[in-house]
């Protein structure tokens, strides 16, 4: 009988996440260890809002100038800036 060298992909299915769940608590179990979530924590939904601006070079040269100088991000300074002037 000839040895496979290679597993056939295309034969594999995907874990389902009751399996993926089944897993984690009997690794859990066994080793006595809580596994961590993978992957970022979700996003507060209504704290702020995902756009995209073109902005004139001189003023993300400022931004980034003012932010430099508090030690905060840039954005930071764009949106406190926009709320002073939106108040």
């Amino acid at each position: 009988m000839k040895k496979i060298r290679e597993f056939n992909f295309s034969k594999a299915r995907r874990v389902t996440p009751q399996e993926n769940q089944m897993f984690r608590e009997a690794i859990e179990k066994t080793f006595h260890i809580k596994r961590r979530s993978r992957g970022r924590p979700p996003k507060e939904q209504d704290k702020y809002q995902d756009i995209h601006i073109r902005l004139h070079p001189k003023a993300i040269q400022w931004a980034r100038t003012q932010a430099k100088k508090k030690g905060i991000g840039y954005q930071t300074i764009i949106n406190e800036t926009l709320l002073h002037h939106a108040a």
